[in-house]
């Protein structure tokens, strides 16, 4: 199966293969590597040529006489697996405690000796039993070790030997135009591999999510996900998980993977605790657009707002105000809400973030403390609350609402809310049947509710019921 980025997430099948011409690819080597082309730089009085640069490392198989990356990937291919997932399904069965496979999808060992295998949690989501077929024609039973929601990862464990395990590569040296590999079992056929390049980097708002991605127009169709995506040597740097698809439900050249700087700290976590443990700094982030540029006044639309700031928390401590705009955290650029998400998302407990931001068209810097989360379910802020991983504020008249209530202006990725499909723009009435007016009674509805709370919401004007808990 392959996720979808279209703010959807369900399963997709395929059929259009969006990877590069190899022959066209070849022809162009063939030029750099038999004329390499002088440059022409102007100066006073005319131009002179400049030294053409060397041509270093083309992938020509002398023996063969063909361009290849053959040598660097053919280590690795060994060490991606089908991963089959068992569960309940509907229809008749011959036994109660049968299970059947509700999912297909790709993994990859990155711990030969332990057995470890890395994929995508919705493809082992809802499971009872997990079956790992290796390109050697073995087919093993493994043991399900963690998953992480807000990254899309999951980690199976298998015992057996003879293992192949791939490198991993430092996906913070990436750059748009490096060439990319996508390995995996998409629409039921064997190992595929497919070729295209790095499309972007740092992509995110594509869900509640800690996104970070690679975007590579690599062909990953359903059954890719879970899959590596490699580098010309044969190197790990994303875990395909996800395709933007335009409607038809096809791959459209735009595909998402989970860089492999996220991946090592979520898969260490997993092999650790079992569970990945994020830490908070009270603040809820949203992202720049070019509405919001304007309503700030700014001449940029790319960044992450800062919404709101809980009392006593270390975005307070830090300095942070709302509306700050954040443009880089840890020397990285911000693209949006999602960049400063998956930045905190992959700190430890007790780290300080390097941040700058603007504040009255000033850049600035500071330190934010990421700390265990707060202990309370109901923080009320200065203008907003934050709950379940969610920010609420008061309607204004400008929101073009003309219902009471109070709006959800920004939802955490991995957070309760989150995963209850609790989206921004999302208009609360009611608390388990009370009405709310305002954050304020918003803010004693969430407090005197029990474990469990039942939203009434209104989204894109029709009424919905969401509800919130452990």
């Amino acid at each position: 199966m392959m996720r979808r980025a279209n703010f959807r997430n369900e399963n997709l099948s395929t059929v259009s293969l969006g990877a590069i011409r190899i022959g066209a690819l070849a022809s162009v080597l063939a030029v750099a590597m038999v004329a390499p082309v002088a440059a022409q730089t102007p100066y006073p009085g005319g131009t002179r040529t400049a030294p053409a640069p060397a041509v270093r490392h083309i992938p020509f198989d002398t023996r063969r006489g063909v361009f290849s990356f053959a040598s660097g990937l053919e280590q690795s291919l060994p060490a991606v697996v089908q991963v089959t997932t068992l569960g309940s399904s509907r229809g008749p069965s011959s036994g109660e405690n049968e299970a059947r496979p509700v999912a297909t999808g790709s993994g990859v060992i990155i711990d030969a000796a332990a057995g470890i295998i890395v994929t995508n949690n919705h493809v082992v989501e809802n499971g009872r039993k997990f079956t790992v077929d290796m390109v050697d024609g073995r087919l093993v039973d493994a043991v399900l070790i963690g998953v992480d929601k807000a990254t899309d990862l999951a980690v199976l464990k298998i015992d057996t030997t003879g293992l192949t395990q791939v490198s991993v590569a430092d996906s913070d040296t990436l750059r748009a135009g490096d060439l990319a590999f996508a390995v995996g079992y998409p629409l039921g056929l064997d190992q595929t591999l497919t070729m295209g390049v790095v499309s972007g980097l740092n992509r995110s708002g594509l869900g509640d999510a800690v996104e970070d991605y690679i975007q590579t127009d690599a062909a990953v169709n359903s059954g890719n996900s879970g899959g590596p995506l490699l580098d010309s040597l044969g190197r790990l740097i994303g875990i395909n998980t996800s395709i933007l698809s335009g409607g038809g439900g096809g791959n459209d050249g735009i595909a998402f993977a989970v860089p492999s700087r996220i991946m090592l700290h979520v898969v260490g976590q997993l092999r650790e605790f079992g569970e990945v443990q994020r830490g908070s700094t009270g603040a809820i982030f949203g992202s720049l657009n070019a509405e919001r540029a304007h309503a700030l006044g700014v001449s940029i639309v790319r960044g992450a707002v800062v919404d709101d700031v809980a009392p006593g928390s270390p975005a307070e401590a830090a300095g942070l105000q709302r509306n700050d705009i954040i443009t880089r955290i840890q020397s990285r650029p911000v693209a949006n809400a999602g960049s400063v998400r998956a930045t905190i998302g992959i700190a430890a407990p007790g780290a300080g973030l390097t941040v700058t931001y603007l504040r009255g068209g000033r850049e600035r810097t500071t330190s934010l403390s990421v700390e265990r989360p707060v202990e309370a379910r109901v923080i009320l802020g200065t203008g907003e609350v934050q709950a379940f991983g969610a920010a609420f504020r008061d309607l204004r008249a400008g929101d073009g609402v003309s219902q009471s209530g109070v709006l959800v202006t920004a939802v955490e990725g991995g957070s309760i809310a989150a995963a209850r499909r609790l989206i921004a723009g999302d208009v609360v009435s009611a608390v388990d049947g009370t009405r709310v007016a305002d954050i304020r009674t918003l803010s004693d509805a969430l407090n005197a509710a029990g474990e469990t709370v039942e939203l009434t919401v209104s989204r894109a004007g029709a009424a919905q019921t969401v509800v919130l808990g452990d």
